[in-house]
C-alpha cells in the first residue's frame, strides 16, 4: 500500500456496518422471471422512497431460532441466521411466510392470518407447529454499504421461491406499494425516472436479468457462496456522483486515492492539466484518444518539489502535451524513462529533455531490429533488469525518497520495461498490463511465450513488494493487482486453447478463418488487431509443438 504519508486526503474510520439480510422472492410469470419489491417510506433513514427487496436487520433471536428452521446440510450456521431474518422480515413487512406446516405442506393464508405481524415470529410459528423454511433461502450475493455513507450495513442478498397462494401486503409503515416486476423492466423504469432504486438493487437486477427462470436462479446459487461480493466505492463523474463495482473499471483509482472511500476524486479523461494521485504521483493523459490507446495515453510523474522528478512514458511527440507535462513538474525533471518504443510512449522524450535544465537522461532499452520502423529508439542509457532509479530529497521529517526498480518484460514489444515504486508498492505496467483490454502481442517484435513469462515475473514482484495497484499507459489505475495478473493470463491461456482447437478443427484454414473463428466474441471490427496476437499464439503453439523442442 501507499505510504500514508502520500495520501492526498486525510483519512476517516468509515461508519461500522451492521448486520442485515435481504431477500430476493421470485416467481415464474408468462413474460419471465419476476421479482417482487415494495417502496420504502419516504421518512425512512436509509435509501427513503427507494423500491427494494424485503429485508432489514439481523435480531439476536434469529441465531436462537435455528431449531425451529429447516437446514440443508451444507448450509452454515451463518448463513441459517441470515435465512431465518429474512423470513422473518418477509413476514413482518409484507405478510410473506416461508414457512413449513407440520404435514410438511407450505404455510397457507389461513396460517398466516392467525400470526401477528408484531409479535416474535418463530416463537409463534412454533405455537402453531410452523417450521421456518431456511433451507428454501439460498445466498445470491453479498454487499457491504458503500464506505462513504453514515449507515452501513453488511448485507447478504439471499434469494427464495415465493410461496403459491400467498398475496405481499405491505405494513404501510416501513414498506408501501409491493409490486411485482421483470427485472429488465425495473431498470428500464428506473432509467425513465418511475421507479427509484439504488445502486446494489440496480446492479443485482442487472445480473439478474440472465435468468430465465427461478429454478435457474436457485440453481447458480446451490454452491452455497454467493455469486458476487462487492462494497461498492464512488467517484465524480461529469459532476455526479458514479459508484463502481469491483470488477468495473475505476474501482482501483478510487481505493488508491480516497482508501477510506471519501467522494474526492473526479474520473473524467481530460489532457488539459494533470491528475494528482498521490502526493509523489501524477498522471497526465495525452490528447491522443483511440481504438488503440483508449482515452489517451498516460504519462505519470513520480516524485515532489523536495525531491524532482521522474517522467514515465512522455507519450506522442505532442508539443502541448509536453510543456504541459514539464509545468507539472516545475520544470525539475531528473530522468525520463519510456516503458517502450512504440510511437504514443517514446517520441515525446526529446522534447521534454529540451525543456528541461540539465538535460534529464533519457531511460530504457533501445528499439530491436524486430521493431516497425515508426518505433526506433535509441535511450541516452540503457536500463538493466533490477536497475534502481531513485529520487533522494529532504524534508521536515528527514530524507524521503523515491526509488524505482526496473523490471525487464518483453512480450508486448521486445524493449518493453516496467517499473516498480518499491517505497509506495505501485507498478507502472506501461502496455503489458491495460485498463479496459488486453494487450496486443504483435510478432515479430511481440512475442506471447516472452508475454506470459513476463506475466509471471510481474506476479513475482507484486508477492515480494506488496503491490495492490498497477498504473497502467491506458485507463485508470487497476486494484487488486496479482488478481489482474492471474486473470489475464488465464484469458490468455484461455484463448490459446481455443486457438489450438480451431487450428486441428480446420488445419488448412487461412488466419482470416482462424481469427473469425478464435475471436466470435468480439466485433468483426477488432479481427485486424487481433489477428496479430492470433499469429503470436499460431507462433508459440508452433513453436512448443513435440518435435520442436
Amino acid at each position: 500500500m501507499p505510504r500514508p504519508s502520500q495520501l492526498l486526503h486525510p483519512q476517516r474510520e468509515p461508519a461500522p456496518t451492521r448486520p442485515a439480510a435481504t431477500v430476493l422472492l421470485l416467481r415464474d410469470a408468462a413474460d419471465g422471471l419476476q421479482v417482487l419489491m415494495t417502496r420504502r417510506s419516504k421518512t425512512a433513514s436509509f435509501a427513503p422512497g427507494a423500491y427494494v427487496f424485503p429485508g432489514g436487520g439481523i435480531d439476536p433471536q434469529d441465531a436462537v431460532a435455528h431449531p425451529l428452521a429447516t437446514r440443508r446440510p451444507t448450509q452454515s450456521d451463518a448463513h441459517l441466521t441470515q435465512a431465518i431474518a429474512a423470513i422473518r422480515e418477509s413476514f413482518e413487512e409484507l405478510g410473506v411466510l416461508l414457512a413449513h406446516r407440520a404435514d410438511g405442506h407450505l404455510a397457507t393464508p389461513a396460517d398466516i392470518a392467525a400470526l401477528q405481524r408484531e409479535q416474535p415470529l418463530a416463537a409463534q410459528c412454533a405455537a402453531r407447529g410452523l417450521t421456518l423454511a431456511a433451507a428454501n433461502v439460498y445466498v445470491l450475493a453479498h454487499w457491504i454499504t458503500d464506505r462513504d455513507l453514515p449507515r452501513r450495513f453488511d448485507v447478504p442478498f439471499l434469494v427464495a421461491r415465493m410461496p403459491p397462494g400467498q398475496t405481499p401486503v405491505a405494513d404501510e409503515a416501513e414498506q408501501f406499494e409491493p409490486v411485482w416486476v421483470r427485472p429488465q423492466d425495473a431498470l428500464t423504469r428506473h432509467a425513465a425516472g418511475e421507479f427509484f432504486i439504488i445502486f446494489p438493487t440496480i446492479r443485482t437486477l442487472e445480473r439478474l436479468q440472465k435468468y430465465a427462470t427461478v429454478d435457474a436462479v436457485l440453481a447458480a446459487c446451490a454452491g452455497e457462496q454467493p455469486l458476487w461480493t462487492s462494497c461498492p466505492r464512488a467517484g465524480f463523474l461529469a459532476g455526479k456522483e458514479a459508484r463502481y463495482m469491483e470488477h468495473e473499471m475505476p474501482y482501483g483509482e478510487l481505493q488508491l486515492v480516497s482508501p477510506d472511500g471519501q467522494i474526492v476524486h473526479a474520473l473524467d479523461w481530460q489532457t488539459e492539466r494533470p491528475v494528482p494521485l498521490l502526493k509523489n504521483l501524477q498522471r497526465l493523459t495525452a490528447p491522443n484518444p483511440g481504438f488503440m490507446t483508449g482515452p489517451g495515453t498516460n504519462s505519470y510523474l513520480v516524485g515532489d518539489p523536495r525531491t524532482g522528478h521522474i517522467a514515465i512514458d512522455p507519450g506522442p511527440a505532442d508539443a502541448a502535451h509536453i510543456e504541459r507535462l514539464w509545468r507539472a513538474a516545475g520544470g525539475d525533471i531528473r530522468a525520463i524513462v519510456c516503458t517502450h518504443s512504440h510511437p504514443d510512449h517514446a517520441p515525446g522524450a526529446p522534447l521534454l529533455q529540451r525543456l528541461c535544465a540539465g538535460k534529464p537522461p533519457i531511460l530504457g532499452l533501445p528499439s530491436q531490429p524486430t521493431a516497425r520502423a515508426n518505433s526506433a529508439f535509441t535511450p541516452d542509457r540503457s536500463l538493466q533488469n533490477n536497475e534502481l532509479i531513485a529520487l533522494v530529497g529532504q524534508g521536515p521529517e528527514g530524507e524521503i525518497t523515491h526509488t524505482l526498480r526496473v523490471i525487464h518484460t518483453p512480450g508486448h514489444a521486445a524493449n518493453h520495461l516496467c517499473l516498480l515504486l518499491q517505497e509506495d508498492a505501485l507498478l507502472f505496467s506501461g502496455d503489458h498490463i491495460l485498463n479496459g483490454s488486453t494487450t496486443v502481442v504483435d510478432p515479430p517484435d511481440g512475442d506471447m511465450t516472452a508475454y506470459l513469462d513476463s506475466l509471471d515475473r510481474l506476479d513475482a514482484a507484486c508477492a515480494e513488494h506488496g503491490v495492490d495497484f498497477i498504473l497502467p499507459a491506458h485507463g485508470h489505475v487497476l486494484g487488486f493487482a496479482r488478481r489482474v495478473i492471474a486473470n489475464l493470463k488465464a484469458h490468455r491461456l484461455a484463448r490459446e486453447a481455443k486457438v489450438l482447437a480451431t487450428m486441428r478443427a480446420d488445419p488448412d484454414g487461412t488466419m482470416d478463418d482462424w481469427v473469425a473463428k478464435v475471436y466470435d466474441d468480439v466485433p468483426p471490427q477488432v479481427w485486424p488487431v487481433a489477428k496479430r496476437s492470433l499469429l503470436a499464439h499460431v507462433e508459440r503453439i508452433q513453436a512448443t509443438a513435440p518435435g520442436n523442442d
